[in-house]
């Protein structure tokens, strides 16, 4: 049994420490720490409730290292989750080295003044925990963080050789609200906005956003228009499997929802360069965030599933075989168990998977570490235990898109 500190307490926080404090035997103590301790106290009154298990609850502002390092040492934990801002993903490692603590978060750094995200500012770590015999694991979310493990198990039983790869993102949600975004609003819009691209025969192929699609039939939603989108994962993936030729990722959007952000990118609230508003600076795509609904508040509006996999082709035992591995999550089942919509659920679940993984010894080692590099069984294991069953099905042929 460990101890273990959370920081961040949005919709994904709250998932891994209910998911925590119901797996007592892996963890010991949690303490959740956050900018606004309120929001912390909230969620430990809710895991309370639902579990019985008390939690400690801390303010910290995860952009002052000093104060990070003080709070890992006063809580003492063995690990720290970073489930707060891709913006302090750097900070909160170097908290982690200052303490000799163990790192693990969901999504890799992004420079605040800049649409940029890549693993190239984190796999520069590499060498301080190493030498410091600590280990750093990125990206335990699902999309990073599942679909790459889908893709080690893919490898390690389902094919001899990956061909191509394609990431397929489908939220089937509704919450009735005209516009809402079901993570937060100023990454999610970032992410939206940003050129597509992908990686084939050895190079990145770029392109507009949101200008190529398909339409593909989800199990458990329906047809839905899936869109072509740089996504995170990609960069690790191609990476750590070089032998794949092409590599990608689709991610659904309703018209609604295209059409609003249009708008709001033709009137300039989606960008993030500093504007002067009645005498002072802001940014206009904060501003959009703090009008939008906070995505922790959806929970009970939010009905349908997501369905998020992997579709492989390749060759298995000299024949040619297209596997697609998956899982379908319930918005209402998630927020009946947890509180928090499906989103929020399936990137909750494997950052509590994740950590259990490197606080049982399962997956240890010293460095920075992706997701691809690591044994999958385990965390496969895990996934269909704690509530994110998944499936393998064979297709007939290569997809056409």
């Amino acid at each position: 049994m460990s101890r273990v500190l959370v920081i961040g307490a949005g919709g994904v926080g709250s998932v891994a420490v209910h998911k925590m404090a119901m797996n007592t035997d892996i963890f010991s103590h949690i303490t959740l720490a956050s900018r606004t301790k309120s929001k912390c106290d909230a969620i430990a009154k809710s895991v309370l409730e639902r579990t019985g298990v008390t939690i400690d609850t801390a303010a910290i502002d995860a952009d002052d290292v000093a104060a990070t390092t003080a709070l890992i040492k006063s809580a003492k934990p063995a690990l720290v989750v970073n489930l707060a801002l891709p913006y302090q993903d750097l900070a909160i490692m170097d908290a982690c080295l200052a303490s000799g603590v163990n790192y693990l978060d969901t999504a890799n750094y992004e420079p605040r003044d800049e649409a940029k995200f890549e693993y190239s500012w984190q796999w520069a770590y590499q060498d301080r925990f190493r030498d410091a015999g600590l280990m750093a694991l990125l990206g335990s979310g699902f999309d990073p963080g599942v679909t790459s493990v889908f893709t080690t198990y893919t490898k390690k039983h389902l094919l001899d050789r990956i061909d191509t790869l394609d990431i397929l993102d489908c939220n089937g949600g509704d919450t009735g609200l005209p516009f809402a975004t079901n993570f937060n609003p100023e990454i999610n819009l970032r992410e939206v906005t940003a050129p597509s691209r992908h990686w084939e025969n050895g190079q990145w192929i770029e392109g507009p956003a949101l200008s190529h699609k398909q339409v593909f039939d989800f199990e458990g939603v329906g047809p839905k228009n899936m869109y072509l989108m740089y996504h995170e994962e990609l960069e690790s993936l191609a990476k750590f499997y070089p032998e794949i030729q092409r590599i990608r990722f689709w991610m659904t959007f309703g018209d609604s929802y295209l059409k609003h952000l249009e708008v709001l990118g033709n009137v300039g609230m989606t960008s993030i360069e500093p504007m002067m508003f009645q005498g002072r600076e802001i940014i206009p795509m904060e501003l959009l965030k703090a009008l939008l609904p906070e995505p922790s508040s959806l929970g009970p509006l939010t009905k349908g599933k997501t369905n998020i996999g992997t579709i492989a082709t390749g060759e298995k035992d000299g024949k040619a075989r297209t596997v697609y591995v998956k899982n379908i999550c319930d918005h209402e089942e998630a927020y009946a168990e947890t509180g928090n919509q499906a989103v929020s659920y399936t990137t909750g679940v494997p950052a509590m998977i994740g950590a259990a993984m490197m606080l049982t010894g399962k997956w240890q080692g010293a460095g920075v570490f992706n997701m691809e590099q690591l044994d999958p069984d385990p965390f496969m294991d895990m996934l269909n235990q704690h509530g994110l069953p998944w499936t393998v099905e064979d297709l007939a042929a290569p997809l056409a898109f």
